[in-house]
């Protein structure tokens, strides 16, 4: 039986991941938040904008607790993207401010009820859930977005781990470089291309 250890458990890592999620702004100017990094338009703002957006509806609406501001219906096609970016009059605090929000609704939410209480997902195709259901999922979504900001933030000034003033090691850009150069030797090696040298080798060998 799931219990309310679980539900700590889960909750206290939901926190952690949404601290990271913040932590990837620090340090970064207003147009390195917003810039889109990918071909689909990725940033970094767009997500924290994102999962502000799905805390509030999964820990609001879906329990019988709303969050208290408006938020767009989930089968609207017509604003269904614009979660994903923020538009030039939506302030960065905005952004975050809302994102904290709804943490504290989410937060709210999960401390009223237990592990086990019912819930109702109009989007999914098995709607009814219980509040572990919901936890667990809105875990991973989280951890799959600061994956995300992992690499944009890495794409922007070489940052990683879970804050922005941390970095995985002192290693300087020299040391990087070599190390992406082996690696792409031996993405080329396993593939049977060419190497820099323009040598063949054959893959195993």
């Amino acid at each position: 039986m799931i219990g309310d250890g679980a539900k700590e458990y889960l909750h206290s890592d939901l926190r952690a991941l949404r601290e990271a999620m913040l932590g990837k702004l620090d340090g970064l100017g207003e147009y390195d938040v917003r810039r889109p990094l990918t071909s689909t338009g990725t940033n970094l703002l767009g997500l924290v904008k994102h999962l502000s957006v799905w805390e509030a509806r999964y820990f609001g609406e879906v329990f019988g607790r709303p969050f208290p501001e408006p938020l767009h219906r989930w089968d609207d096609a017509g604003t269904r993207e614009t979660d994903m970016w923020a538009a030039e009059h939506e302030t960065r605090e905005e952004v975050i401010g809302r994102y904290r929000r709804a943490a504290r609704h989410s937060d709210a939410t999960i401390a009223a009820l237990a592990i086990d209480s019912p819930g109702h997902v109009p989007w999914w195709p098995r709607p009814d859930v219980k509040l572990f259901n919901v936890l667990v999922h809105m875990l991973t979504e989280t951890s799959r977005h600061a994956g995300h900001a992992d690499i944009l933030r890495e794409q922007l000034d070489g940052r990683t781990g879970t804050a922005a003033g941390y970095a995985t090691d002192e290693r300087d850009a020299a040391f990087w470089q070599a190390r992406r150069a082996t690696i792409e030797r031996a993405a080329r090696a396993a593939a049977g291309e060419p190497d820099g040298a323009g040598r063949t080798r054959t893959p195993g060998y």
